[in-house]
């Protein structure tokens, strides 16, 4: 038996197909091939696939030539399909699946090998998850027998870190909806499976980690994975599914948009859409497919297409996704991903002046809390959040909009799913405020935080916001003016 070992998956855009099981012999889903991760205990791993009506499938998990469980199951007559749950397995392997399908005197056999079980994590969203590790600055570590928190940022990830007796792997499915101006071949009902792998579950190289702008594996998302296998120590499976320039309504189900109120069919102006944006699309060929998977958690980096397209509807669209996607893994898996599974997202970066035309990106982020300014939440159990505010990358070629830096990123990401999905007792969070009050005649703004503070002295603490005129909305116009610094020793703020 191996060592475990970390594995991640990618998932680009899809080609569409009308009917994923008509005219197709026994196969395996597209997604499950040799070196893949299976989700490890307490849940079950599901194995699917396509057959001939009325045979009989026998899955079998083997490990060193020995017979670890069998399952037995028989092919639909309305799909083709066979599916089958197998009993939770600890995280390691190597294993072997195998598949035989029996009808009449006929009999075929599948083998995928090398699979390893451990926590399997779904990464979507739109731009700023799906650009690449060539796309970012990434703080590269120096090793020697453990990590030295030592950091040099570089243009680009020219080398991929070496973990001694682990298995680093990646997922590159599909190509990309044919588009173009907008006209694209759509997806007119929720897919059953992906259409097309390009790139099988591997191990990753310069070539499928680090080329390419918006292609390949998305940065955030193996950075994430990385932080994760590190605290974990056993194989973790990575997919990701994203879309730059897609706003929330082409990842939503029908069911969702409408339980918001938003209009049945839609698009984004011509001039703010880059990506596929009908209603519901890229639900139908990008997460429907996935949906019998068994999954640890999700996470999620989108929000900017929405900045000026349907934003005030955000507080009840991201929420509903969340929901149903949980109900529709929860469902498809046959109950073996969590009903609540973890849910963390990136609340979006700060942008530079002038960049964009209003304050849209302040109000996006508020309803991405579904407008609590926290997480989790009565709307949004089970959920973690990243801040980026801090990121702004001014000198960005993608906009300001898209830091480079998400090593930072996926490291507050990690944190936060330690916390929620995994029961650590750390600091995930910053302070939030539980009391303010203003002291008029000492002209003074009292804060009451959740947890102490010390302020170190600088030429300027803070900067508080001003409101030019009575009423104006806090996200609205007005100035920035500094706070000079009390004197005397660090101030502590409670």
């Amino acid at each position: 038996m191996v060592a475990p070992g970390f594995v991640f998956g990618l998932v680009l855009p899809l080609l569409l197909r009308a009917d994923a099981s008509a005219d197709v012999g026994f196969r395996f889903a597209s997604y499950i091939d040799n070196y893949m991760v299976l989700q490890k205990e307490p849940a079950g791993a599901v194995i699917w696939g396509y057959g001939v009506s009325g045979a009989t499938v026998t899955v079998t998990l083997c490990q060193d030539q020995e017979t670890i469980m069998k399952k037995v199951t028989s092919v639909k007559a309305h799909s083709n399909s066979w599916m089958v749950v197998l009993d939770p397995v600890k995280p390691g392997g190597p294993y072997e699946v195998m598949a035989q399908q029996i009808l009449g005197r006929k009999n075929f056999t599948l083998r995928i090998h090398d699979v390893l079980f451990g926590d399997v994590w779904l990464c979507s969203g739109q731009s700023n998850m799906q650009m690449t590790v060539s796309q970012r600055l990434i703080a590269r570590r120096h090793w020697s027998s453990q990590w030295v928190q030592k950091l040099v940022w570089v243009e680009r990830s020219s080398f991929i870190p070496c973990f001694h007796g682990s298995n680093i792997r990646s997922l590159l499915l599909g190509a990309e909806l044919n588009f173009k101006r907008g006209d694209f071949l759509q997806a007119q009902q929720e897919l059953e499976d992906l259409a097309k792998v390009d790139l099988q579950w591997s191990k990753p190289t310069l070539e499928n980690l680090g080329h390419g702008n918006f292609t390949y594996m998305s940065a955030l998302c193996w950075l994430f994975g990385r932080y994760l296998h590190d605290t974990l120590r056993y194989p973790v499976g990575l997919i990701s599914s994203s879309w730059a320039g897609t706003p929330i309504e082409a990842w939503s189900s029908e069911r969702s948009l409408k339980a918001c109120g938003v209009p049945r069919q839609g698009f984004m102006p011509s001039d703010l859409e880059t990506g596929p944006s009908e209603y519901s699309v890229l639900w139908k060929a990008m997460i429907h497919p996935l949906r019998n998977m068994t999954l640890k958690g999700v996470i999620w980096y989108q929000g900017e297409a929405n900045v000026n397209f349907n934003r005030d509807l955000y507080n009840c669209t991201f929420p509903a996704l969340i929901e149903d996607w949980r109900q529709t893994f929860h469902n498809g898996s046959q109950g073996q991903t969590e009903r609540f599974f973890p849910f963390g997202f990136v609340q979006l970066s700060s942008y530079l002046s002038g960049a964009t035309p209003n304050d849209g990106l302040p109000e996006i982020r508020w309803h991405q809390t579904a407008d609590f300014g926290y997480v989790p939440n009565l709307r949004m159990p089970n959920t973690f959040m990243a801040v980026a505010m801090d990121l702004c990358d001014r000198n960005s070629p993608f906009g300001s909009t898209h830091p480079r830096d998400k090593q930072t990123v996926a490291y507050r990401l990690h944190l936060g799913a330690r916390a929620v999905a995994y029961g650590a007792k750390l600091t995930f969070q910053g302070p939030l405020p539980q009391k303010i009050e203003l002291l008029g005649d000492m002209g003074l703004l009292n804060l009451t935080y959740s947890q102490p503070i010390q302020v170190q002295r600088h030429n300027k603490i803070f900067e508080v916001r001003t409101a030019e005129t009575v009423g104006v909305h806090p996200m609205g116009g007005g100035g920035w003016a500094g706070y000079p610094p009390r004197r005397g020793p660090p101030l502590i703020i409670t």
